[in-house]
């Protein structure tokens, strides 16, 4: 291990993005620390977040002198850094294939399962107001085109860049968990059986239990 220092994650627990360096952190069984970051406090994020992250979001990590900031290079530095599983494929070509998921997650997926259909049709009537029907429509399509993408690239799994669980995991479950919450969502999964075989496996991990988002469903 880098260090002896416990590393800091600074970020909300309700966040996707922060959930996976949180699942990263569990998988590898390093003890850490969550600093809860209200990103979204009238007048938007505290000046002394906005040092740590100068973009304002979450999550934000420290351990000793490291600083960084951006999900995924998180969660690569908690594999290299620390003892434990490995956390990434050990040939070129495996580690491409979590790469490129972990890219398709963030690039197309993230956006359309959560914010799209999750936050409209969950999250929505939770806070208030009418889920807007005309976005949710519109991402399905874009939704299924993830889903049939992924479950592609999984050639075969049962974890989503091979064998063995992966970085990739860590970043695809908390979006998954949420999408599959909304009823669009379970719907669309069921006909992506190794997807949804994945994400039940997945929700019986320690460390998903361990990190489990105060949004989630019971």
């Amino acid at each position: 291990m880098i260090g002896a220092d416990r590393p800091t994650v600074y970020g909300a627990a309700y966040s996707v993005y922060v959930r996976a360096v949180r699942l990263a952190l569990e998988e590898k069984g390093v003890p850490y620390r969550l600093v809860e970051v209200d990103v979204f406090a009238p007048g938007g994020p505290p000046p002394e977040h906005r040092r740590r992250h100068p973009f304002g979001r979450i999550p934000a990590f420290a351990h000793g002198d490291v600083q960084l900031y951006e999900s995924a290079a998180i969660e690569r530095y908690v594999d290299e850094a620390f003892s434990g599983p490995p956390l990434q494929p050990a040939d070129p070509a495996g580690r491409a294939r979590m790469t490129q998921i972990i890219g398709v997650l963030d690039a197309y997926a993230y956006r359309t399962l959560v914010w799209d259909i999750f936050v409209e049709r969950v999250r929505a009537p939770q806070q208030g107001r009418a889920a807007d029907e005309a976005r949710i429509v519109a991402a399905l399509p874009k939704a299924e085109t993830c889903l049939a993408a992924l479950g592609e690239l999984m050639a075969g799994g049962p974890f989503l860049a091979g064998p063995a669980l992966t970085l990739a995991d860590c970043h695809a479950a908390p979006s998954f968990i949420y999408f599959r919450m909304a009823a669009e969502g379970a719907a669309l999964l069921g006909r992506h059986p190794l997807l949804a075989t994945w994400l039940s496996a997945m929700k019986e991990r320690p460390s998903v239990v361990a990190t489990r988002s105060p949004l989630e469903a019971r």
